[in-house]
């Protein structure tokens, strides 16, 4: 029936073409007859019993129209023609759907947004005595278990905290250091304040009260604030060639300073040694405190490879057709994950590792390097200072791969939802989100008033 449908409508435009309106008048008929039986039938067992009655009656026509009109050149020519408008429909339709997917990964839900709201109010109410966190002596204490966390999302951080604390051993050790920025830092701060993480100490920052963090330092901020900068985020009509087409680099993450505040971990914790930076799409599931005695063998960044036979390699983040980035990488070096790395704060600063960011982030002006994001620089950044962890500390791909096998999470350390598929979205894959939520406290009168469940 589908191949007859197709010679009806080749047939139909040469019988047009031809000036048989009445041949293409018949076709068309026996064409929606076709298409009204089919309906979204997918088997011949599902087929109503009219079905061999209509492909007798449409076979004959057809035979009527090649009698008439047959022209193997014309024919070929239309087929093509249909092949080409229907992949180029496909095309489209993909591009579609790209947007649409990605428009939905960076909305936040409306309970998230209500339970930030409702904490903002009745943090702003609080009397100022009354917004102090406790054991603020342990904030610049090197010996205690560091964590740095850069937020704007209330619940995804309280997971990645909640997590923590609930699978350490000796939770009186760990020491929280949140970065949020203005528009959430109330709602940080009360959540925090309400759900103290037990006898963990946590600190809640605003990234906007950073004066050092200003445009003639960070040449990130000075771009973010460029009229190229703007265009490129907020112009409709971009150009269309390969690249900067790619929805993916236009998420507005990239426009957040919490997000490249990753690069300037010294200068925002100067008293500590090491600290572990988690991603807030994570969840913590062992005790962490293993990766502060890992020998990072004079490395800066102990993180976990992501890289297979060809997979998340250098060249899959930088542009090796530049000389600066061909002359000094290996486009086969092993590219590795963000979102649980543990850094070596007295090897940074001797190494100048803000200095080397700064120098990549300058070259980079006209994204002629890569594309935006905070990987391909963290690449460049920490090219040969990456010592590789144990795969096990850190599995990824929760946002995006529907195939991990549930043994690898659950011998994982710490999980991550990396990719569109946040587990607090409702395009979440459901066979992971069971992970997140445990941690969530549900029965808590905002999250309860809010409707997030679970």
């Amino acid at each position: 029936m589908r191949d007859q449908m197709i010679m009806a409508r080749v047939y139909i435009s040469i019988a047009n073409m031809k000036n048989k309106h009445d041949l293409a008048q018949e076709l068309q008929n026996r064409l929606k007859e076709s298409q009204r039986a089919l309906g979204e039938v997918t088997a011949d067992a599902d087929l109503p019993r009219s079905a061999p009655e209509k492909i007798k009656a449409m076979g004959q026509l057809l035979s009527k129209a090649r009698e008439q009109m047959f022209d193997c050149r014309l024919v070929t020519g239309k087929l093509r023609a249909m092949l080409q408008s229907a992949d180029e429909q496909v095309r489209s339709l993909k591009k579609q759907s790209t947007f649409l997917s990605q428009l939905a990964a960076k909305t936040i839900p409306n309970g998230i947004h209500c339970l930030s709201m409702r904490l903002t109010i009745d943090y702003y109410l609080l009397p100022l005595e009354k917004r102090k966190f406790p054991k603020s002596e342990n904030l610049e204490n090197p010996k205690l278990y560091h964590y740095a966390l850069f937020s704007d999302n209330v619940l995804a951080a309280s997971v990645v905290v909640n997590s923590t604390i609930m699978n350490a051993k000796e939770p009186e050790k760990h020491v929280f250091h949140l970065v949020t920025d203005k528009l959430n830092f109330g709602a940080m701060n009360m959540w925090f304040l309400l759900n103290p993480p037990g006898k963990a100490t946590i600190h809640v920052e605003n990234v906007d009260e950073f004066k050092w963090l200003n445009s003639s330092y960070c040449p990130v901020l000075r771009q973010l604030e460029s009229a190229a900068m703007k265009e490129y985020y907020f112009k409709a009509d971009h150009p269309t060639t390969a690249g900067s087409s790619n929805l993916k680099y236009r998420n507005p993450k990239y426009l957040s300073m919490l997000n490249h505040l990753r690069f300037y971990l010294p200068q925002v914790y100067p008293k500590l040694d090491k600290i572990l930076f988690l991603d807030d799409d994570i969840v913590v599931q062992k005790d962490l405190t293993g990766l502060w005695s890992v020998n990072l063998r004079g490395k800066v960044n102990g993180a976990v490879e992501t890289c297979g036979a060809s997979f998340h390699r250098f060249d899959k983040y930088l542009n090796f057709s530049n000389p600066h980035i061909a002359r000094n990488f290996d486009p086969n070096a092993c590219g590795w994950a963000y979102g649980m790395n543990i850094f070596d704060l007295n090897e940074w600063k001797k190494k100048d590792i803000t200095g080397i960011y700064h120098k990549w982030q300058n070259m980079n002006e006209d994204r002629v390097l890569w594309k935006l994001g905070t990987l391909p620089p963290g690449l460049i950044t920490f090219y040969g200072l990456m010592h590789p962890l144990e795969k096990s500390w850190h599995v990824l791909g929760l946002g995006y791969n529907p195939s991990i096998d549930r043994s690898e999470i659950e011998n994982a350390a710490v999980i991550h939802y990396n990719g569109n598929m946040k587990p607090w979205l409702e395009l979440a894959m459901t066979k992971y989100r069971s992970y997140w939520i445990k941690y969530i406290k549900f029965d808590h009168p905002y999250v309860r008033s809010c409707n997030l469940s679970e």
